[in-house]
C-alpha cells in the first residue's frame, strides 16, 4: 500500500522511468495493480444501471451493447425537442460554439414551463437534468452569467470504463425578447440578436454540428434565418484508407519466403522483419475509432494481400476491400511486402474520394474530432511535422528504409522547388489529396514506379503519403502545417504501460500511435496482452462491420487468405465501380451550394 501511494504521487515523467528499471514481464501487472484505470473487471449486464462519473459528479448510467458520440447527440437533442413540442413550448434549434452538445433557444418567459418539463415530460424519464450558468462570451464582460438546462441521457461499457453522457448534452438556453428583437443570452455560431418574428423549418442536422456528416436524414426545427452554411463546414465527401496483413497466415508466409528467394537487392535489417507484419488487432479497434470518433467519413477501404480479418464482414456498405492484385494489376497483381510500394498507388483505388485520410493499423482517433482537423473546408490538407529527421545526404543500402525514402524525398523537393527538408511526420492520419498523388505520380512517374516494383522496402523508395505529398502540396499552396494532440508510443519501450494507463484514464489525446518498430520476438506475448488489455477498454463498442463474436470464433479457425477466398469468389465479366475523377474546387463550391439548397426541406408549423 505505500508502494501504491508513492506511485501515485509522482509525476508521469518519474513513473516511467520507474517502470523501465523493472523485468518487461512486471511492468504490465504493476501499472494494472497501480493505474486502477475507469472501471474495472466486474461485466454489467445490457440494460443495468450502474454508479459512473459524468461531468464532474457521480450519476447512474444504462450499460448498452453499442453506442457513438453522435448516437447520443441524436438521441439527447430529439428528445428534448420531442417533450417541448408535445407541450406546446415553441423553440428553434441552433448552432453552438461546442460541436458536441446541442443547443434549443426558448423564450425566457417559458423558463417555469420548462423547468417544470424536464422533470416530468415522458419523452425525457431517465434523462439526467441539471442547471448550469454560462458565460454570454467575450463580446459581452458586463453580463451576468446565463441559465441554461443540461439533458442527456447517460449510457456506459459493460464495464463502465466509457461514459457518453454530459459532453453530449442537449442544452435549453432562454432567449429575451425587447420589443421587436430577440436576443440570445450567449454567443453562438450564427446570431446573437433576431426578429422577433420569423418562418420555421425543418433543416438537416449537419446545419447545426459540424460533427454530423452530410448524409445524416435527421431534420431539426429552427428559424429560417438561421439556415446558413457556414463557410468552415466541409461540404466534401472524405475517405479513408488502411493497408493491413496479416503476418501469421500460412498462405501469406508462403508467399512473403518465395518473395524473399528472389529480392530487388540487399534488404536493410527492418526491411521484412517479423514485427513489421504481425497482426494484434489493432485494426478492428483503429477502425472502431473512426465510426465512432469521425462520422463524418463517407467510406473505408482497406488494401490487403487477397487477405480478411476474422471480424470484418465484407459485404458491409461502409467498408470496401481492396486486394494487392487490384492495385498492382498492371505490373502482374503480384503481392507486396513494402508498406511504400503499396502507399505510392493509393490514388489508384476505385471510387476513392479526392479528400481521404490515411491509416497505419497502430493508429487510432482518441476522441471526437471534426473533419476541420484534417482539412479546411477549402480543401486544402494540413499535415503534422515531427520532430524528427531523416538526416542529410543521400540514400544508402545502410539507412533505415524510413530515413532513406525521406532522403529520396527531399531530393526531388529541392529540384523541383529549390528547398531542403528535414523533418518527418508525426504518425497520425495522414490527410492527402488524390490529385496531387497523381501530379506526383506523373511527373515523377520513373521513381514512383521504381517504388511500386520493389516487393520489400528498398534504399531508392519514396514515401509518398506519409511524407512527399506534405511538402508537395505545401509548396503549391495545398496544405498547411497544423497542430494536433497526439500520443507516439512504441511498444517495446519500457514506459508504454504507463503511457497507456494514461490515456486510458485521461482521454486526453486526439489521436495516439502504437507502434512497433522491431520488437523481441520475446517480448511479442507480453505486448499482445498489454494491447488486449487496453484497446477493448478504450474502445468498448463494436462498429456495425464487425461481426458477431460466436462468427468470429469460427472465422479464426482459418488463415486469412483462406477467408478471402470463400468470401470473394470472382464472377466472370464482372467489374468494380468506376473511379471518381478528382474535383476541381470550383466543381467543390458549385456542389457545396446544390447541397444547400436540399437541406432546407420545408416550412414547419
Amino acid at each position: 500500500m505505500i508502494a501504491l501511494k508513492i506511485y501515485r504521487l509522482l509525476p508521469s515523467p518519474a513513473r516511467r522511468r520507474l517502470l523501465g528499471l523493472l523485468p518487461a514481464h512486471r511492468r504490465i501487472g504493476l501499472v494494472h495493480a497501480f493505474s486502477r484505470p475507469r472501471g474495472g473487471d466486474t461485466v454489467h449486464p445490457v440494460g443495468a444501471r450502474v454508479s459512473v462519473p459524468d461531468g464532474g459528479v457521480r450519476i447512474q448510467a444504462e450499460v448498452v451493447a453499442t453506442a457513438t458520440p453522435l448516437q447520443l447527440w441524436h438521441r439527447n437533442l430529439t428528445a428534448v425537442t420531442a417533450a417541448l413540442e408535445a407541450a406546446g413550448i415553441d423553440y428553434h434549434c441552433l448552432r453552438n460554439d461546442d460541436y458536441l452538445r446541442s443547443s434549443v433557444a426558448v423564450l425566457d418567459d417559458q423558463r417555469p414551463a420548462v423547468g417544470r418539463l424536464v422533470r416530468s415530460a415522458p419523452a425525457l424519464s431517465g434523462a439526467h437534468v441539471r442547471v448550469v450558468n454560462v458565460q454570454p462570451g467575450r463580446d459581452r464582460p458586463d453580463a451576468a452569467p446565463a441559465e441554461v438546462f443540461q439533458i442527456w441521457f447517460p449510457v456506459t461499457d459493460a464495464r463502465a470504463g466509457v461514459v457518453l453522457g454530459a459532453q453530449f448534452a442537449c442544452e435549453i438556453e432562454f432567449w429575451t425578447r425587447h420589443g421587436d428583437v430577440v436576443r440570445a443570452p450567449r454567443h453562438n455560431a450564427v446570431i446573437d440578436e433576431a426578429p422577433a418574428e420569423a418562418e420555421k423549418v425543418r433543416v438537416a442536422a449537419a446545419l447545426i454540428s459540424h460533427f454530423v456528416p452530410e448524409a445524416d436524414d435527421h431534420t431539426y426545427r429552427t428559424r429560417r434565418d438561421l439556415t446558413v452554411r457556414a463557410p468552415d463546414r466541409v461540404g466534401f465527401p472524405i475517405d479513408a484508407v488502411y493497408t493491413w496483413v496479416d503476418g501469421s497466415d500460412p498462405e501469406w508466409l508462403k508467399r512473403k519466403m518465395a518473395a524473399l528467394g528472389a529480392p530487388d537487392g540487399p534488404l536493410h535489417a527492418v526491411a521484412a522483419n517479423t514485427s513489421r507484419y504481425h497482426n494484434r488487432d489493432e485494426l478492428r479497434y483503429s477502425m472502431r475509432s473512426l465510426h465512432s470518433f469521425a462520422p463524418w467519413l463517407r467510406r473505408i477501404f482497406l488494401i490487403t494481400d487477397s487477405q480478411l480479418p476474422s471480424w470484418l464482414d465484407p459485404n458491409h456498405p461502409m467498408v470496401t476491400v481492396v486486394s494487392h492484385a487490384e492495385l498492382f494489376a498492371d505490373l502482374g497483381g503480384r503481392s507486396s511486402f513494402n508498406s511504400h510500394a503499396i502507399e505510392s498507388r493509393l490514388h489508384r483505388i476505385d471510387g476513392l474520394a479526392e479528400h481521404f485520410l490515411y491509416l497505419n493499423d497502430d493508429v487510432f482517433l482518441g476522441r471526437p474530432l471534426l473533419p476541420t482537423h484534417f482539412f479546411h473546408a477549402n480543401g486544402i490538407a494540413k499535415f503534422f511535422l515531427s520532430r524528427a529527421q531523416f538526416g542529410l545526404g543521400e540514400a544508402k543500402p545502410s539507412d533505415p528504409p524510413v530515413n532513406a525514402a525521406g532522403k529520396n524525398n527531399r531530393r526531388h523537393i529541392q529540384r523541383q522547388f529549390g528547398v531542403t527538408i528535414t523533418q518527418k511526420m508525426k504518425h497520425t492520419p495522414f490527410a492527402l489529396r488524390r490529385s496531387i498523388m497523381q501530379q506526383i505520380e506523373g511527373m515523377l512517374s520513373t521513381d514512383v514506379l521504381a517504388t511500386a516494383r520493389h516487393r520489400f522496402r528498398h534504399h531508392g523508395d519514396l514515401s509518398i503519403p506519409s511524407s512527399l505529398h506534405q511538402y508537395w502540396a505545401y509548396l503549391i499552396g495545398q496544405a498547411v502545417p497544423a497542430d494536433i494532440e497526439y500520443e507516439y508510443a512504441d511498444l517495446g519501450h519500457p514506459s508504454t504501460p504507463a503511457r497507456l494507463a494514461e490515456l486510458l484514464a485521461r482521454r486526453h489525446r486526439e489521436v495516439f500511435c502504437l507502434n512497433d518498430t522491431d520488437s523481441d520476438s520475446r517480448a511479442i506475448e507480453e505486448q499482445e496482452k498489454m494491447l488486449a488489455d487496453f484497446l477493448p477498454r478504450y474502445l468498448p463498442f463494436p462498429a456495425p462491420f464487425e461481426l458477431p463474436d460466436d462468427v468470429v470464433a469460427e472465422r479464426r479457425r482459418l488463415g486469412a487468405t483462406a477467408l478471402w477466398r470463400s468470401s470473394f469468389r470472382p464472377v466472370p465479366g464482372a467489374r468494380r465501380a468506376a473511379p471518381i475523377d478528382a474535383p476541381t474546387l470550383p466543381n467543390n463550391m458549385v456542389n457545396t451550394v446544390t447541397d444547400f439548397k436540399a437541406v432546407v426541406t420545408r416550412p414547419d408549423g
